[in-house]
């Protein structure tokens, strides 16, 4: 059960840490021609599917946050909660 509740804490974290590492990425500007710019791009886009565009906001820099950031804390509190509920048990 431990090894469990540690995956999904561990898929959960990864999940938020690539959205975030896309989010600097594309506010410095990244240059999305390099392979790793690119990876990141495409995985961050992947896992934001469900909910790039469900706000729409003037600035880029919201918009990205929103697109990238919401799903971000939607996996952190996802995997908490879950591996939370199941050491309760």
């Amino acid at each position: 059960m431990r090894r469990t509740t540690s995956v999904i804490l561990l898929l959960a974290n990864a999940a938020a840490l690539v959205l975030g590492i896309w989010i600097v990425l594309d506010l410095v500007g990244a240059h999305q021609d390099k392979a790793v710019v690119s990876w990141f791009h495409s995985a961050a886009d992947w896992l934001a599917a469900w909910s790039r565009g469900l706000f729409s906001v003037s600035s880029h820099v919201g918009q990205v946050l929103l697109d990238y950031g919401l799903p971000a804390l939607v996996y952190l509190l996802i995997g908490n909660l879950l591996t939370r509920s199941r050491v309760l048990r």
